[in-house]
C-alpha cells in the first residue's frame, strides 16, 4: 500500500467555491480519488479532495506560515491544521 498525503476525508460544513481546473489537474484529481478509494475502501468524491489538499498545502508552506505570522493573523483551523 502506498503512503498518500491525505487520509480519511472529514465531513465538514462546506463553503461553496467555484473554480475552473485545467483538464490535466482534473484527470489527476480523478486518479487520486480512485487510488485513495482503493486504499480506504470508500468511494471518494474527487471534489471532496480539493479542500483537504489545499489545506495540507497551506499548512506545509513555510513561506505562507511566516508571512501569516508576520501579519499577525493565525486564522482558523482547517484541514491539516489544528487550532491553537
Amino acid at each position: 500500500m502506498s503512503k498518500l498525503r491525505l487520509g480519511a476525508i472529514l465531513d465538514e460544513k462546506p463553503v461553496k467555491l467555484t473554480v475552473d481546473l485545467p483538464a490535466s489537474v482534473h484527470r489527476d484529481l480523478l486518479a487520486y480519488a480512485e487510488v485513495l478509494g482503493r486504499e480506504t475502501g470508500q468511494a471518494i468524491d474527487p471534489a471532496k479532495l480539493v479542500a483537504p489538499m489545499l489545506g495540507r498545502f497551506m499548512a506545509t508552506d513555510r513561506a505562507f506560515a511566516k508571512a501569516r505570522k508576520a501579519a499577525g493573523g493565525a486564522g482558523s483551523a482547517g484541514p491539516g491544521r489544528e487550532a491553537k
